[in-house]
């Protein structure tokens, strides 16, 4: 199979038929093997029904149903384990995203050897104040902060080689860094292609600015995750020795100022360098625990895989032999 079409939706019940027949005409006229994954994550009108008399009506079309909303990121996750063609796209189902630029998409993962394309709605549909420059802002700061120099993070419309959607583990709101999250698990071919952006035809949207706060904080942790997440030693461990020695320093300093310069002068707990000491000695005491606390939980999950294989050789005679 070359195409698996993965579709997250919420709600659409206005514009799945549509997008569906449009999807069709696409893959009909460009002679494509396909499937099309539809993700209901927890509609409340009649979108299930719908998939269902999709999925009856057309062979290639699959439907999964949540049984309450749990998030984008799960739907796709949910969406990418049940894939099974070569080139995985997504795109959202409220046509704002065009089905036209599959092909495109397509053959810049066969043909030009990328991993991951994402799409770069240049031309935007929506609100100048309350989307675009917050969008703006936001993949600015991502940006920056992962490395990966794309336009549009979170850009519905993407196309993934295979290998990528089997490796890498889309949770909580992560679905927005998924280039990310592939440089991190070594595809690092990541691509971009300016698409044709839509104004909604049906419906309203089902994000608020909310997202933008969430997408900043998950920003955050994605970054100390990729920086640190192995070895988290490396930070709380070095900060802890700062600290501590900044607190010992003063320590000293006062042990000398109490017994050579000024043996008669007040007591060492009168003088605010006596805290200062004390409490950075804690707290570089304890950030040096805590990295020392995360280095034996990250040992301890041995059987976590934490590398991606690019391939392998035929069995080997000491795997032969663990099989048998």
């Amino acid at each position: 199979m070359q195409l698996s079409i993965v579709i997250p939706l919420l709600n659409e019940e206005e514009s799945l038929k549509e997008l569906h027949d449009w999807i069709v005409s696409v893959m009909q006229s460009n002679h494509f093997s396909y499937e099309i994954l539809f993700i209901d994550d927890g509609s409340t009108d009649s979108s299930w029904d719908i998939i269902s008399k999709l999925s009856n009506e057309n062979s290639a079309v699959k439907g999964i149903r949540f049984l309450r909303n749990f998030g984008k990121s799960q739907a796709l996750h949910a969406g990418f384990k049940a894939t099974k063609g070569d080139v995985i796209i997504t795109m959202d189902a409220d046509l704002q995203d065009n089905p036209e630029e599959i092909p495109a998409l397509y053959n810049m993962i066969t043909d030009d050897g990328l991993e991951l394309v994402s799409g770069w709605k240049k031309k935007r549909y929506d609100s100048v104040i309350f989307k675009n420059m917050p969008s703006k802002l936001f993949n600015w700061a991502a940006r920056k902060t992962s490395g990966v120099r794309l336009h549009d993070f979170n850009c519905g419309l993407k196309a993934y080689k295979k290998e990528v959607v089997k490796t890498i583990e889309v949770h909580g709101e992560m679905h927005r860094y998924i280039p990310v999250l592939a440089k991190n698990a070594g595809f690092s071919n990541i691509g971009e292609k300016i698409v044709q952006h839509q104004a909604r035809k049906y419906g309203k949207t089902k994000f608020g600015m909310e997202r933008f706060i969430n997408g900043f904080l998950d920003l955050i942790t994605i970054w100390f995750v990729s920086k640190f997440g192995k070895q988290p030693m490396h930070l709380f461990g070095a900060l802890g020795v700062v600290m501590f020695i900044i607190g010992f320093g003063f320590a000293i300093y006062l042990g000398i100022d109490k017994l050579f310069i000024h043996p008669t002068g007040r007591l060492i707990t009168d003088r605010p360098q006596f805290f200062i000491s004390l409490t950075a000695m804690i707290i570089g005491s304890q950030l040096f625990l805590a990295g020392f606390l995360g280095e034996i939980l990250i040992r301890s999950r041995q059987n976590e895989k934490r590398y991606t294989i690019a391939e392998k050789t035929e069995t080997s005679p000491i795997e032969e032999h663990y099989s048998s």
